[in-house]
């Protein structure tokens, strides 16, 4: 971050009572004009902030009865950006601001060149409270947001960075985001980020930004079950190219290679992969265990595998594959899917009876909801033993792109959801959930092995 440098004034202004005053001011007098509207027909209310605000504007642009002076450097250049400010409203807005022009009136600020070409917009929002930026600017706004304990604008652009991850950029920013969260300690920024990285991962392995995650970032991610891409052979092509690309440590390759699911990937892929991969023929033997396995997994059936092998553990878990599988296509299950868009429950449903009046309850569309409910059409001597785990990706279209907005994830015991789109309006046309009117929904059900007997002999 920048340094703060300051030149004492030959007078010393002292803002900080003064401005407590002028908030305590405003605020009785605004307590004190709801006290006198109270329930009278006749009271009305005259607003002149928009003007306000317009001479707000105004004196910052001319500087009239300025009484500090802010002088922005960067290291790049030996030209400074000059702001003829007013001491008020910089202490209303910022503690630093306050504190620094207690005993000075000319202050020399040094920052890097991203947050200086913003400072002009920083500053106006302290006078104006609002600002407009666009993605690449997020990172230094919350920077001098942060920087000057600006605390509001702090809150507005992460609120801004977290409800702008689908927005499309050229060269991708929400792995930027990510690393920005993690260095600030933005527990909520970095949990969205990562989400959104998740259910998304497709779109992301294919954009400039796949090659500008971090050795951690990608650990993360390939920790997870709740990937959404289309295979795990998808995960190891990017996982490859990263590789490639990077050279990390041969202890950290090796790593990154154990992380993915190879049991998960059919065995015509895995001979191709031994026989044309370069990164895999370079670490053979530290994943050469886990290839054996694989081949083994695919090669009996799963309660035959689970007598010998642990199969409590993620290795044997799928992820969430849009891909349909190509291996055993002979080993199939049918399962029914029943959804209803304001499903009513029995108590809420009209009742009818043989008097003049009809129904004795009547129901309205509003008290619906959204219901899934899926079921197995069929059992399969394949599965023995076996549960599934069902998940359904919600779409939306999001910056002209649809994007994983939601993934539900029934209990193995279950059938449904209960907090399925539980807050979604899909009655109204404008929903963010429908796409040209449609609902987008994508079910994946996939076999969990974990309720399988180990039993070794």
């Amino acid at each position: 971050m920048g340094r703060l440098t300051g030149a004492r004034p030959a007078a010393t202004h002292r803002w900080g009572s003064t401005a407590t005053a002028f908030l305590l001011l405003l605020l009785t007098v605004q307590a004190a004009q709801r006290a006198e509207l109270g329930g009278d027909a006749t009271a009305a209310t005259i607003n002149h902030s928009l003007t306000l605000l317009q001479r707000l504007q105004e004196l910052l642009q001319n500087g009239n009865s300025s009484d500090s002076v802010l002088r922005v450097r960067t290291a790049a250049s030996d030209e400074a950006k000059v702001f003829h400010t007013h001491q008020l409203l910089l202490s209303l807005q910022s503690e630093v601001f306050e504190g620094l022009l207690r005993n000075q009136s000319v202050l020399t600020l040094h920052e890097p060149p991203e947050t200086a070409a913003l400072f002009e917009k920083f500053i106006r929002y302290l006078y104006c409270g609002g600002v407009s930026i666009l993605l690449h600017q997020a990172i230094p706004m919350h920077q001098l947001a942060s920087k000057y304990r600006v605390w509001g604008l702090q809150r507005g652009v992460a609120d801004y960075m977290r409800s702008h991850l689908a927005s499309e950029s050229s060269q991708g920013h929400v792995v930027g985001w990510y690393h920005y969260a993690v260095r600030v300690g933005d527990a909520a920024l970095q949990e969205s980020c990562l989400q959104f990285l998740a259910w998304n991962l497709s779109a992301v392995l294919s954009s400039a930004e796949w090659a500008s995650v971090s050795v951690e970032l990608l650990l993360l991610l390939l920790e997870r079950s709740d990937l959404v891409l289309h295979s795990e052979l998808e995960l190891y092509t990017a996982v490859e190219s990263w590789l490639s690309r990077r050279q990390p440590e041969e202890a950290v390759a090796e790593r990154v290679l154990r992380a993915i699911r190879y049991p998960m990937i059919a065995p015509s892929q895995l001979f191709r992969l031994q026989a044309q991969s370069a990164v895999l023929a370079r670490h053979h033997g530290a994943v050469r265990d886990l290839l054996f396995q694989a081949f083994q997994f695919h090669a009996a059936s799963p309660l035959h595998f689970a007598k010998y092998f642990d199969v409590n553990c993620s290795m044997f878990l799928p992820r969430n594959y849009l891909a349909p599988s190509s291996h055993d296509a002979g080993k199939r299950l049918t399962w029914n899917a029943l959804f209803s868009p304001r499903w009513l429950p029995v108590s809420l449903r009209p009742v009818y009876s043989d008097s003049v009046s009809g129904a004795v309850q009547a129901a309205r569309i509003e008290d619906g909801r959204p219901r899934l409910v899926v079921t197995p059409a069929m059992s399969s001597p394949d599965f023995a033993g076996v549960s599934f785990q069902k998940t359904v990706l919600v779409g939306v279209r999001q910056q002209g792109r649809v994007l994983v907005k939601h993934a539900y994830s029934f209990h193995q015991s279950s059938d449904e959801a209960a907090d399925f789109l539980a807050h979604a309006d899909l009655q109204k046309r404008t929903s963010e959930y429908l796409i040209d009117n449609s609902l987008h929904l994508h079910i994946i059900v996939k076999p969990v092995y974990h309720s399988l007997i180990k039993a070794k002999k």
